[in-house]
């Protein structure tokens, strides 16, 4: 089998030569045309006068000729065939090669100065020029500049010292190419970096254009001096304005340019507030942009949309909640009928005694859901105080006990580090007591069967409630906290609904852990700043 030429593809078609070096190429023949049509223009004025052609005039003035004409053939092959550039290139250098070399001889060899102007075309070509064909022209440059100061030696006996001179012009060419190939390899790896990534950021930014303009949210760029310097259409719809482009920001939102002035001076706090603007509730959120012009930007959020939204699940968790307190109803009210109409049957004083403990014991139930449910209703109410855990849930803990009728001891409470957080105390107070009962319901009769464990890490803080009990089967967790569920026949189902949902309202968590044998349910808060 045949084996490919080694240098196949140095002098085949590229369809990826850019248009640049094509532009180069263009302009090194203008270089080319210009020099020749100097030197002719030289000798034709001042002869051999400036030394140009003076060993053979004649001669040099046929080569400046011959020169400028091959230009101007090169320069129609350029306009004409874009393709095969490294071939191209290669016939220039040649052409160059030959051309200095024989104006060189023309005008005395070496001493000329002339062989100078091999370097640059050496230089031009490198730029564009693969390494390997750069090293070739370099190569055959000084080989040409061998042999013509060979000839001089051989045909004049010339010294042979007069090598140095046509040796140091070859090394240069050598260098010359070597250099400019190694610079003009790292350009050309740059630019390709710079134009991929170009491309990737011209994606990146039309990804973000359709982002930002499917938002439901306005965004709007504004500059150190508060104008829009751009926005999508979503913030032109929420401000109601027709042309946003330029406009001022204090000119958009009344009572909104002195904030935004607060909030360049430094001022974070004032980085988000609320406003109505032409009856409608808009949240506004500052953010730097982070870029060099000190531009920020402004997120509108249409906060009617999200109150509206809000309020269709609150009505639709209140028909939930309505259908499952009439459930309730019925069952209490059934057996208070159905005693009543005993009571009336019945004479003898024991049962007249055992339906009117029913009727209580109902009437009660009835009372303590009826709580329950005004309780749901007060859970947004909340207060934020500043509580110092660990006095207050010793003091609690007494409290629970005294009012529960239990021996202290059975209570163990194991805090750290003093801990403050923001809690409405009276929502504290419930949740707490709702999960010190069940505990007590379920734990033994032992002394720190029911603890209470303080911990906190970073800004965190938890505060567990944990007993030793049988604890909740795993297929009773996952209705824990749903309204009404309970395995209390005394029971709402609405002590840890209302427990997690008061814990909500103060933005903490209440959550169970299946993590040890008894029950352990845990409340994740945050520390009071500056605790």
């Amino acid at each position: 089998m045949r084996e490919a030429p080694r240098y196949e593809g140095l002098f085949g078609r590229d369809t990826r030569t850019p248009d640049s070096f094509w532009i180069s190429l263009r302009y090194f023949n203008f270089y080319r045309m210009a020099l020749a049509a100097l030197f002719l223009g030289i000798t034709l004025y001042f002869d051999d006068a400036l030394n140009l052609g003076s060993y053979r005039l004649n001669l040099f003035r046929l080569v400046c000729v011959a020169y400028l004409m091959a230009g101007v053939v090169f320069h129609s092959l350029l306009r004409n065939l874009k393709d095969l550039f490294n071939l191209q290139l290669s016939a220039h250098m040649a052409l160059d090669i030959v051309a200095m070399t024989l104006l060189m001889y023309a005008s005395g060899g070496i001493r000329s100065g002339l062989g100078v102007m091999l370097l640059i075309a050496l230089t031009g070509a490198a730029l564009v020029a693969p390494r390997r064909l750069a090293l070739l022209y370099a190569s055959l440059a000084a080989i040409a500049l061998l042999l013509e100061q060979s000839y001089w030696v051989l045909r004049f006996d010339a010294p042979e010292a007069n090598y140095l001179q046509p040796g140091l012009l070859a090394i240069g060419c050598f260098a010359s190419a070597g250099v400019t190939s190694w610079l003009a390899q790292r350009v050309a790896a740059n630019e390709r970096l710079a134009r991929e990534r170009g491309r990737a950021l011209e994606t990146q930014l039309r990804v973000n254009q359709l982002v930002i303009a499917d938002m439901q949210d306005g965004v709007l760029v504004l500059d150190r001096e508060g104008r829009v310097a751009q926005h999508n259409r979503q913030a032109q719809r929420l401000l109601g304005v027709e042309s946003l482009q330029g406009a001022q920001l204090a000119d958009l939102l009344p009572g909104f340019g002195e904030r935004w002035r607060t909030w360049r001076e430094g001022e974070r706090a004032a980085a988000q507030s609320d406003l109505e603007l032409r009856g409608r509730g808009l949240r506004l959120r500052l953010m730097e942009a982070g870029a060099a012009e000190d531009l920020a930007l402004l997120f509108v959020e249409d906060t009617t949309r999200s109150r509206t939204e809000a309020q269709q699940l609150k009505l639709a968790a209140l028909g939930r909640l309505t259908a499952n307190i009439a459930h309730e109803i019925r069952n209490p009210l059934s057996a208070i009928s159905h005693a009543a109409e005993l009571l009336d049957e019945e004479q003898r004083g024991s049962d007249r005694e055992r339906l009117t403990r029913i009727i209580h014991d109902n009437t009660r139930r009835l009372e303590r859901l009826v709580t329950d449910v005004m309780q749901l209703n007060r859970r947004d109410r909340a207060t934020a105080d500043r509580v110092a855990l660990n006095g207050w849930l010793a003091a609690f803990v007494a409290d629970f006990a005294a009012n529960e009728a239990l021996p202290a001891e059975r209570f163990g409470l194991e805090t750290g580090r003093e801990v403050q957080i923001v809690f409405d105390r009276e929502h504290l107070r419930q949740v707490l007591w709702n999960l010190l009962r069940n505990a007590v319901r379920h734990a033994r009769r032992a002394p720190r069967s029911v603890r209470i464990v303080l911990s906190a890490y970073a800004d965190q803080v938890e505060l567990n409630v944990i007993d030793d009990g049988p604890g909740v089967p795993r297929a009773s967790q996952g209705q824990l906290f749903e309204p009404f569920f309970t395995t209390e026949s005394k029971g709402t189902g609405l002590g840890l609904y209302l427990a997690r949902e008061l814990c909500a309202a103060n933005r903490a968590t209440l959550e169970y852990v299946d993590d040890m044998q008894g029950a352990h349910f845990r409340i994740l808060c945050r520390e009071a700043p500056g605790a």
